[in-house]
């Protein structure tokens, strides 16, 4: 029980700017097998959205405390998947062939399809959750407590599913390079779907549906453009497929 504790801890750490025990040791291989905790770090960083949320709009409008709460969460994990999805926008959008676009992905620097698309997404997170605090402030934060560890289980399958194709081995996400045992697997998925528990059956089913199509498009995407996938591709799936769990309860809504 310490081991798995000190590689949830080693997961926390790793995608997120949340203080860890001293006494958690790390390795790269700690973090290889940490992978399993990824949807489980969701829980935590959904609970940060939520909590912040439900006290933001104590005070202010929902639409700013929207905001708000996006702003802590990314504070909390140090734009981390931000950064991903933003450098996958200007690889997969300006790069012709896959050594170009693995080599515009490595570039700090943001380009344009980097910033239209950040802009983009933040925007349609934030308008998406705006709409569902029309349904209720708790609305708003079932839904974070739900899309953040399954849309971190979307990222954990393609680890499962895809080849690794970063040949640099400086490179931060190369130490997840490993595809999962059946058993981290399913520690993996159980803690990505016990959430949507929280969530009305229909609304479940639309947004783990939402959240599928989303991986499933960026899994082809990647693998047609890469052969696989980078450390900035698990942070762009990780937004998209966020961005899919809110529009697919939404959608949701239209039918009931």
């Amino acid at each position: 029980m310490r081991y798995q504790l000190e590689l949830f801890f080693t997961a926390l750490g790793f995608f997120t700017r949340l203080p860890v025990p001293a006494w958690v040791p790390w390795s790269p291989e700690r973090l290889n097998h940490a992978a399993r905790f990824f949807p489980l770090v969701g829980w935590v960083v959904g609970a940060i959205g939520a909590a912040s949320y439900l006290a933001f709009v104590q005070l202010l409008p929902p639409a700013l405390a929207v905001l708000l709460s996006m702003a802590v969460t990314i504070r909390a994990t140090g734009a981390f998947h931000e950064d991903g999805w933003a450098d996958a926008c200007d690889g997969l959008g300006g790069g012709w062939d896959r050594l170009q676009v693995l080599t515009i992905m490595k570039d700090s620097r943001i380009g344009s399809y980097g910033t239209a698309g950040l802009v983009l997404m933040l925007l349609a997170k934030a308008a998406a959750l705006v709409e569902l605090a029309a349904h209720g402030n708790l609305q708003v934060a079932l839904a974070l407590l739900a899309a953040h560890p399954l849309s971190r289980l979307a990222s954990t399958s393609l680890i499962h599913t895809m080849q690794y194709v970063r040949e640099d081995e400086s490179a931060k996400s190369k130490p997840l390079a490993r595809r999962l045992s059946a058993t981290e697997l399913v520690v993996a998925a159980v803690f990505g779907l016990a959430p949507l528990a929280l969530l009305a059956p229909a609304e479940a089913l639309a947004a783990l549906t939402a959240t599928a199509a989303a991986t499933l498009w960026a899994a082809r995407v990647f693998a047609r453009r890469l052969g696989g996938y980078t450390g900035d591709c698990l942070g762009a799936a990780q937004q998209g497929s966020e961005l899919a769990c809110y529009l697919g309860i939404l959608a949701a809504w239209n039918f009931i």
